[in-house]
């Protein structure tokens, strides 16, 4: 049999009800791996009479991707959906099992810590460069650095979570009632955001969502020769044309309102149809859920509006104002941020491109996306990104 090559792979059955043991839970055996790309998800069902079983029959355990988030960044966005909850916005935040909501399990390697911090400081140096902030700027360093201990249950070869299950079905966007529904959610959620910025959390910027995923792609030939300086020249146009349009929205690294620019707050920032459950309006805490804040990051409110529009340009006008018609009534919102939709959809399209790209050692992209990576992919991006350059010249929308 081959030496497994990739992290994941030591998830195995057992493994998962051991760090679930590991957390003081008892599972009954029933595992049941859920949808997820980037990291592992599982539901779990806990032996009656076990704890937690009374109120959770059932879990949800999440196995971050190594060398992702440091543990500072993700009790980070643990103690964001615990803000989110206490002020009854409907996310699913995470359990606090013995005061903690992060754990770890497997053996443990120091090693493994260090590589993702120097990981994390290999991928700041060029979005830093960009800002023109210290090479180091936003990368936290590891506990005795900070003048902290490790905590020793923190120390181990997988970092997870533990939360409720929660049901639903993907909302109907068509729907006006709908979109003013999850336009107020989002207007709470952005609310409680506004109150204080992340730490450790990154920002949706142009330099880590474009400049650094494009040198990435650049640097490690990832991009097939007979397309590259197609690619490379069109996504610099894509950039030129951001900074542009976006400044200084896109491209300052202050959090806040600065100078009487756009304020950046606490997000989401994967805001898409996939990360929100709808229940029955008519059961107890019916509606909208979000799930999955494992992107959450500072940055304009617009990042948690866009990625609900779809089609042409009447369509997603339509739904921008259903979405605003819900969200000013919790909320203000600043209309100046319509200008970003095209921006920051660009910048999404690059930063995915450099996140397939990166994950390719993963078992699981290359079966799910099989066509990343050709040549005519590559060229799709070259006629994608040249139409993004023209959308962002166009009036923005209206609302």
């Amino acid at each position: 049999m081959p030496a497994s090559t990739h992290p994941f792979e030591h998830l195995t059955p057992d493994f998962v009800l051991d760090a679930l043991a590991s957390a003081g839970l008892v599972g009954d055996g029933r595992l049941m791996a859920l949808n997820s790309y980037e990291n592992r998800v599982y539901l779990a069902h806990l032996e009656p009479g076990t704890p937690l079983a009374d109120t959770h029959p059932a879990v949800v355990l999440k196995f971050y991707r190594p060398g992702r988030w440091s543990a500072a960044q993700i009790e980070e966005e643990h103690a964001f959906a615990l803000e989110l909850a206490a002020a009854e916005v409907p996310v699913v935040a995470p359990l606090a099992i013995d005061g903690r909501t992060l754990h770890a399990f497997g053996e443990v390697d120091d090693h493994g810590y260090a590589a993702s911090v120097q990981m994390a400081a290999d991928q700041a140096k060029p979005a830093n460069a960009v800002l023109g902030l210290a090479p180091s700027a936003g990368v936290v360093p590891p506990p005795a650095e900070r003048g902290e201990k490790a905590h020793p249950r923190l120390k181990g070869e997988f970092l997870f979570s533990v939360s409720p299950r929660r049901g639903g079905r993907a909302p109907e966007l068509g729907d006006p009632e709908t979109l003013e529904w999850i336009g107020r959610f989002l207007a709470r959620l952005h609310a409680v955001g506004a109150r204080q910025p992340f730490t450790y959390r990154p920002a949706v910027n142009l330099a880590s969502y474009a400049v650094e995923p494009r040198d990435w792609l650049l640097a490690h030939d990832a991009i097939p020769l007979e397309v590259e300086r197609a690619w490379a020249d069109t996504c610099q146009q894509a950039i030129d044309c951001i900074a542009a349009c976006a400044r200084p929205a896109l491209t300052g690294a202050s959090k806040g309102t600065e100078d009487g620019g756009i304020a950046r707050l606490r997000l989401h920032a994967d805001c898409h149809v996939g990360n929100i459950l709808w229940t029955p309006a008519d059961r107890p805490g019916g509606g909208p859920h979000f799930v999955d804040l494992d992107d959450c990051r500072s940055g304009p409110a617009v990042q948690d509006l866009w990625m609900l529009l779809s089609g042409e340009r009447a369509e997603r006008q339509q739904q921008l104002g259903a979405l605003l018609d819900g969200y000013e009534q919790m909320r203000e919102f600043d209309r100046r941020e319509l200008a970003l939709i095209e921006p920051l959809r660009t910048l999404r399209l690059i930063h995915y491109s450099a996140w397939l790209a990166r994950r390719w050692d993963d078992p699981a992209f290359p079966a799910a996306f099989p066509d990343f990576g050709t040549p005519d992919y590559w060229r799709g991006q070259v006629v994608v990104l040249q139409e993004q350059i023209e959308a962002m010249q166009a009036p923005p929308l209206v609302a």
